[in-house]
Formats: structure tokens, sequence, C-alpha cells
């Protein structure tokens, strides 16, 4: 088993969720990046979702855009994210990192070289919201090879004979987004979300985790209670703030991460 599996145990064990933040890397800067990942490992976070900015992105509301934007006229690169990696995993070894992105620059670098460094950077698994398990044939054989876990995505039009697809083809664990539509913050959780996950979880016994508008306590607390993981990831980005050169606010960003995370331990799966 690797990190994730380890994680996902572990939590099932004792009757909890995985606190889960979802990260773009390089914006404003790689350093702010990595001050970031290094207060979110202090604060018990369990998993870390590192996003690879791409300029023509799927599913990103206009936060997640606007960061990626950023990164990329910043200099970001893939090579350079991953190296970031290395050095985090250095700093926080029980840290889970999953590398989440788009296709094309995991293309352009190829599968295999693309795997392979990742790996022995210390990422744990990838994912690829544009690559649907039926297209991921390669990028699974190499993830595979090198000990990656590999997540796809489930969503609330996917029909049961979908889901069972998706969760055969899912290592580590299941995304499911929890509303139509891009992400981003908002006010409440739909109201069919318990109902959807027992759909999901009836085709499969692999943990599920939970992102797309989550952005408070309250929130995560009555997701933690019915999933595996929390994901929380424009509130967070948009609290980086994306103004190259601009004080990041670490006070009042570790007091934020601190109430999810707590909120989240405090939560009790049903």
């Amino acid at each position: 088993m690797n990190r994730i599996d380890q994680l996902f145990e572990r939590k099932r064990e004792q009757g909890a969720a995985a606190m889960i933040f979802y990260l773009t890397a390089g914006c404003p800067d790689m350093a702010v990046t990595e001050r970031v990942i290094d207060v979110l490992a202090e604060e018990g976070v369990d998993l870390i979702e590192l996003g690879i900015p791409f300029s023509d992105p799927i599913a990103d509301g206009p936060t997640i855009q606007e960061a990626s934007r950023v990164a990329l006229e910043g200099g970001a690169t893939v090579r350079g994210i991953i190296e970031l990696v290395g050095r985090a995993r250095r700093r926080h070894p029980e840290l889970v990192v999953v590398l989440f992105g788009a296709y094309n620059p995991i293309f352009r670098m190829g599968d295999e070289r693309f795997a392979a460094a990742a790996a022995q950077a210390g990422a744990d698994g990838i994912l690829i919201p544009d690559l649907p398990p039926e297209e991921a044939q390669d990028v699974r054989r190499a993830a595979g090879a090198h000990g990656l876990s590999m997540v796809f995505l489930a969503a609330p039009t996917t029909p049961p004979e979908r889901m069972r697809l998706i969760a055969e083809a899912s290592t580590g664990f299941i995304y499911y987004i929890s509303v139509k539509g891009v992400t981003g913050a908002r006010a409440e959780l739909p109201a069919d979300l318990k109902s959807k996950l027992e759909t999901l979880k009836s085709v499969t016994d692999k943990p599920v985790a939970v992102g797309f508008g989550i952005a408070e306590p309250e929130q995560a607390r009555a997701v933690a209670s019915i999933a595996d993981g929390v994901v929380v990831g424009s509130k967070l980005v948009q609290m980086v703030g994306s103004e190259p050169g601009a004080a990041v606010d670490f006070d009042r960003l570790r007091g934020f991460v601190r109430s999810m995370c707590e909120a989240v331990a405090g939560a009790h799966a049903v």
C-alpha cells in the first residue's frame, strides 16, 4: 500500500474522514506555495492536491482559473512543481500528495517520464480531470508501474453503471464532485448529496472524497459524516491570493485551515 491507501485505511479504523486541501502550485509564486504546504502539514492536513496550472482548465471556476494564469505567467512548470514536491517530501515525510492537473502538460512531458519523476519526488497519486478511464490506459499503466494511485472523478450526473466503471479504474480513492458546474465556494451543500454518495458507495467499497463548493467548517463537518474525505480548494486559493508580491496573511490562513481540520476531526461517520 502507498501512503494514500494507508491514510484511508487508518481513517476508516478511526471512523473519521480525511482532510484534503487543493492548492494551485506557483500562485502567486513557488515560494508562497511551498510555505502554504508547510502550514497545511503543520496543521494536520492529511492530503494535499497540488494543482498543475494549465491555460485551458476544465471545471475550474474563476478563482482557480485566475490562480492558474498567475502561476503560468510567473513561470510555473511541471518539472518545477515536481521539484517542489521533492522539497516538501523531505520536510513532511508522512504528508500525502496528489498531483492534480489537465492531461496536456503530462502528455507533453510523456506519461512514463512524468510518472517516474513524480514518484521519485515523493508524490503518491495523480488526478487528471479531463482524462476519462477509457482514455487513460497509458497513464494508468505508468502510474501503476511507479506505485502511484490513479484517481478518477464521479459527478451528480454520473449514472450507476458508469460509477462502477470509474470505481474499478480508480486506485487510492474516488473524487466525487458534489455539484454540477465548476469549482468555487458555495453557500450550501446540495440537498441530494447523501443519497448520491449512497448510490456511489453501493457499487464500490473504495474511499470516496467529496469536493467542489466546501468552504466553511459546518459544511466540512457535514460532508465528513457521510464521506471518506473532504476536499477544500477555492476558499484556500482565494485566501492565498493571486497578486504576485502581495503579503499573504498566514495567521488568518492558518486559523482557517485549523478550523476546517477541527470540524472534520469532530465529525462522526454514519
